[in-house]
C-alpha cells in the first residue's frame, strides 16, 4: 500500500494536470487578464482608426441649391467643403430662373461626408420648339395625351355642330388656327374645337329643294 501511495505522488508531479485543474490556477487567470487587455487595446485602436477614416460624427447637411446659378452653387458648396457635378440641362421650366438649378442629388437636407459631390441639373435658357401633331379627327381622349407627351398643355375647349362627338376639328394657338406640322413652343396652351355630336342643318336650304315635276313640251303650232 505504501508503494501505491508513492506512485500516486509521483504521477501527480510528473503527469500534466487536467484542464479543469488548469482553469483554476493563478497562471490561467494572469494569462486571461493579459489576453483581455490586449484585446481591449486592439479594439480601441481599431474603432479609433475607423472613426478617423470615415470622419464619423462630422457629417454635412446638403443645402437647397434650387433656383441658384452655377456660380452661386460653387460658392455655397466651397464654404461647406463640398463639390458639384453638372450633369446636363433640362427642358425649360418657367417656375425656375434661366440657367438655375432645377434638380439636385442628394436632395436638400441629406447628410453627407466632406468632399462629397452633389449632382445638379440646370434649367435651359428657354422653351424649345415642337411640331404640332395631327389631331384632326382624333378624339379628345386621344388628343390630350398626345399634347402632353410633347410638352404642350390643354387650352380652351369649344364645340361646334358635327356628327362625331368630342372629335377634334380644329387646333388654335392665341386665336391663330394651327395646321399639323406647325412649330410651337413647348408649354404652349393649345385650344381645341370639338364636335358636339349633333348634325346641324341649314333650314333655309330646305326651301330651295323642291320635288321635280314632269312637264310636257308644248305642241308645235302649225
Amino acid at each position: 500500500m505504501e508503494s501505491l501511495y508513492y506512485f500516486y505522488i509521483f504521477a501527480r508531479n510528473i503527469l500534466p494536470m487536467t484542464l479543469r485543474e488548469y482553469l483554476t490556477t493563478r497562471v490561467f487567470f494572469i494569462q486571461m487578464l493579459i489576453a483581455l487587455s490586449i484585446l481591449a487595446v486592439l479594439s480601441y485602436l481599431f474603432f479609433h482608426w475607423l472613426t478617423f477614416t470615415t470622419d464619423h460624427g462630422h457629417e454635412i447637411t446638403v443645402p437647397d441649391l434650387r433656383k441658384l446659378s452655377e456660380q452661386q452653387v460653387e460658392e455655397k458648396l466651397d464654404d461647406l467643403d463640398l463639390d458639384y457635378v453638372l450633369l446636363d440641362s433640362v427642358d425649360y421650366n418657367k417656375d425656375f430662373p434661366k440657367h438655375s438649378v432645377v434638380e439636385q442629388d442628394p436632395i436638400a437636407g441629406s447628410k453627407v461626408k466632406k468632399n462629397r459631390k452633389i449632382y445638379i441639373k440646370i434649367n435651359s435658357s428657354g422653351f424649345t420648339m415642337v411640331r404640332m401633331p395631327n389631331l384632326i379627327e382624333k378624339t379628345y381622349r386621344q388628343a390630350i395625351p398626345t399634347l402632353k407627351s410633347l410638352g404642350l398643355e390643354e387650352g380652351t375647349i369649344t364645340y361646334k355642330p358635327y356628327l362625331g362627338k368630342d372629335m377634334v376639328l380644329e387646333m388654335h394657338l392665341n386665336g391663330k388656327k394651327l395646321n399639323p406640322g406647325d412649330k410651337v413652343f413647348k408649354s404652349s396652351k393649345i385650344d381645341l374645337v370639338l364636335g358636339d355630336g349633333k348634325v346641324g342643318f341649314d333650314d333655309t336650304q330646305l326651301d330651295s329643294i323642291a320635288p321635280a315635276t314632269e312637264t310636257t313640251p308644248p305642241a308645235n303650232a302649225n
